[in-house]
């Protein structure tokens, strides 16, 4: 078969490119003539009219990364112990400097592919072929690669110049000044054009901060992209770039993502362009002529694969030209499109033998491509960059430091104040609700004395307060679920690690827990006329504090088990009932059924030690006349705990409290262990799935930020 790599529309793509800061809907102050001059040199020094051969051959400079794979095979066990293929023995490449996209309709493998190249696959999931860089099986830096997901996991109360500020402090090494990382992320707002938006909240559905002039959808992915551009990658994955955008917001993401070439020479210098891989779903024609290469897939298989400008001419050789003024890519997605078959069947009335089915076009597309000579460049070009692999081994870079623990601290905790500060659901909707709560106490137990009629008033109280009150800080899973999202997504990208965003976000939680804990508990307190003495009223406040640390901690685990807002709160509001119900008030410890209730469940209960504490606080030392319990005389409140409430008088009520405040640490370091066992059970199960399997096994492993804590930068391994 002839060759189908002349690139008859080589021109138009490059001049589209020329054009990339003429939007439509969309302002940005950086400078036009900069970004387009600059490009109109890069389309100077190349060729328009260039061969085949020119669109496979390697580059002069050592500097960029090549991404090769070959014969990349990726399938996933069925419920019956079954492997279903994904991707079916796919070959390609990504050269520095330009512009990759993967295609194909719905479930063809666009994501799976993306992901298996960047090495996100889940373990469940096996793999095998060969994934290389330059030609290596070697050690990728800090900072060489990124990828940009497909939701956009922002802070949503930052500003734009905010959350890439506070990014920039988290990735770049600390051997930059706050000056010079102030610069950069300046500089990177600019790249990507969000320059009139850079005082304007993300905003989102979250509490204070939707309907309020927030961003546009294709603002949002492009500060995405900033935020992961930042370490000026060379490597950079795009997981639908486009998804959720109407045209006009999709041609200038993709614009901004094709100048990117233009900023990488003039920042990186020359010869470090960047390689740039995206899976897109359906773009526009302007958007299509962006792209310098395609990678054409149909269930996991390839149907295409070079540059982008000749897909017209592949299509119309194999037979299926694309029909005048109509969008290439349209007609392309169309042709091997097998979900909606049956409608075109109905459409042309049934004609059997009419027009091939999609089975038979995709058939015939594959065969054509495997005999084009095309195809042959493509393992010819896979084969010249493995062997010349010794040649490229510079472009690998030295080692990039990200900022230290010790630097990402203290930066997560003030991004994370400043979020719970902006965010009313946070904190300060529930505030309002506790003070509403305890002048609703104050009310109701106004003034209640020291008669004996006041020992069951006292001990309602103090159980209301101990129980409902901090049961109620449930009410923050959704805020914390949009903050584990946000973390998500910086953790695997290697911003930073799992200890450093609970220490940050322990930390700046702590004034807002210290104020809904004081101002309710005041309220709380002195209006129904508790115990005085500023000692008594410490502990109280303690105990409530110490409370809602822990159930907080309760539910930071429950967000990293089940990362769902309707599941997440129904689980943590179960094991808070269950915990109540075992905590020795409803029912009293002595009659508590042994089996559960009793033990475990009584003693690792943090209400016991609530209950305990407050009414050691409340009743030692007091006396109480009148008959209590079939008595006449005076009774003490040693008493009253001992027959009323079953405490347990053996040891003092600050044990009570560093019990209470052991389990808080107790299930803050789990919540922390849990975060780190699920990112490393996956490389454990996939060396395990690995071992079984018999072909060369290589994944790109993501970075992670706090080598202190024994984690590694990102890399490409063979098992």
């Amino acid at each position: 078969m002839a060759s189908i790599l002349h690139p008859s529309n080589h021109y138009d793509r490059q001049h589209n490119k020329n054009n990339i800061e003429e939007t439509t809907g969309e302002n940005s102050t950086f400078s036009s003539l900069e970004i387009t001059g600059a490009v109109e040199m890069e389309i100077a020094s190349r060729n328009p009219n260039s061969t085949a051969i020119d669109q496979t051959r390697l580059p002069e400079d050592h500097q960029g990364l090549f991404l090769t794979w070959e014969d990349l095979w990726v399938t996933v066990s069925t419920e019956k112990n079954k492997s279903k293929p994904i991707l079916q023995g796919l070959t390609g490449y990504a050269k520095p400097g330009e512009l990759l996209a993967i295609m194909g309709p719905s479930g063809c493998g666009k994501s799976t592919l993306l992901d298996a190249l960047a090495g996100r696959l889940s373990s469940k999931i096996r793999q095998s072929g060969d994934i290389l860089i330059n030609g290596h099986e070697q050690t990728l830096a800090y900072g060489t690669s990124a990828y940009v997901t497909q939701d956009n996991a922002l802070i949503t109360t930052l500003t734009v110049r905010e959350a890439v500020h506070y990014s920039a402090q988290l990735q770049l090494t600390d051997s930059m000044s706050a000056a010079q990382k102030k610069e950069r992320a300046e500089m990177t707002i600019r790249e990507m054009g969000l320059a009139d938006a850079v005082d304007t909240r993300i905003g989102g559905s979250g509490w204070g901060t939707a309907n309020k002039g927030g961003l546009s959808g294709g603002q949002k992915r492009r500060v995405s992209i900033c935020i992961e551009i930042l370490t000026r990658p060379k490597l950079l994955f795009l997981d639908e770039p486009t998804s959720g955008l109407d045209s006009a917001a999709s041609y200038y993401v993709m614009s901004r993502i094709a100048a990117l070439e233009v900023h990488s020479r003039r920042s990186i210098g020359a010869g470090g362009s960047r390689t740039i891989v995206a899976s897109v779903h359906q773009p526009s024609a302007e958007v299509f002529r962006l792209f310098d290469s395609l990678c054409l897939l149909s269930a996991g298989k390839m149907v295409y694969f070079g540059p982008a400008s000749a897909a017209n001419e592949f299509f119309a050789t194999s037979g299926f030209p694309c029909p005048t003024l109509q969008n290439p890519s349209d007609h392309f997605l169309k042709t091997i499109n097998k979900d909606f078959e049956l409608e075109k069947d109905i459409e042309q009335g049934f004609l059997v033998g009419a027009v091939p089915t999609v089975e038979e076009a995709i058939d015939t597309l594959i065969k054509s491509y495997k005999e084009s000579e095309n195809y042959q460049q493509v393992r010819r070009l896979v084969a010249e960059i493995y062997s010349t692999k010794q040649d490229y081994s510079e472009a690998l870079g030295k080692k990039r430091i990200h900022a230290s623990f010790l630097t990402q601290c203290p930066v997560l905790t003030r991004r994370s104040f400043k979020n719970m500060y902006r965010d009313l659901g946070y904190y300060w909707f529930r505030l309002a609700i506790y003070v509403g709560l305890a002048l609703g106490l104050g009310s109701i137990y106004y003034n209640i004395g020291d008669k004996n009629r006041s020992i069951q008033a006292r001990g309602s109280l103090i159980m209301f307060l101990a129980s409902f009150l901090t049961f109620m800080t449930i009410g923050g899973f959704p805020s914390f679920v949009e903050d584990m999202k946000v973390f998500g997504r910086e953790r695997l990208n290697g911003h930073y690690g799992a200890t450093s965003f609970v220490v940050g976000n322990t930390l700046s939680s702590q004034p807002y827990l210290i104020l809904i804990s004081l101002i309710p508990g005041a309220l709380s307190y002195y209006l129904p006329g508790l115990r005085p003495g500023g000692e008594h009223f410490v502990y109280f406040v303690s105990v409530l504090y110490t409370c809602m640390i822990l159930v907080e901690s309760q539910m930071m685990i429950v967000a990293g088990l089940v990362p769902n807002f309707l599941i997440g709160i129904i689980c943590g509001a179960g094991f808070q009932g269950l915990m109540l119900l075992g905590g020795g008030f409803f029912r009293l410890p002595r009659d508590l059924p042994k089996q559960f209730w009793k033990y475990p469940l009584y003693y690792i209960s943090f209400h016991k030690y609530a209950y305990q504490g407050l009414f050691k606080n409340e009743f030692e030392g007091l006396v109480f006349p009148g008959k209590v319990v079939g008595r006449s005389n005076i009774v003490s409140g040693e008493e009253i705990l001992r027959d009323i409430w079953q405490v347990e008088l053996g040891y003092s009520k600050w044990v009570d409290l560093f019990v209470l405040l052991g389990m808080v640490a107790f299930y803050r370091i789990l919540f922390l262990v849990i975060v780190k066992t699920a990112e490393k059970g996956k490389t454990i199960t996939a060396i395990f799935a690995a071992a079984r399997h018999k072909r060369s096994i290589q994944i790109m492993e993501n970075p992670v930020a706090t080598p202190m804590h024994g984690e590694k930068g990102s890399r490409v391994m063979s098992w």
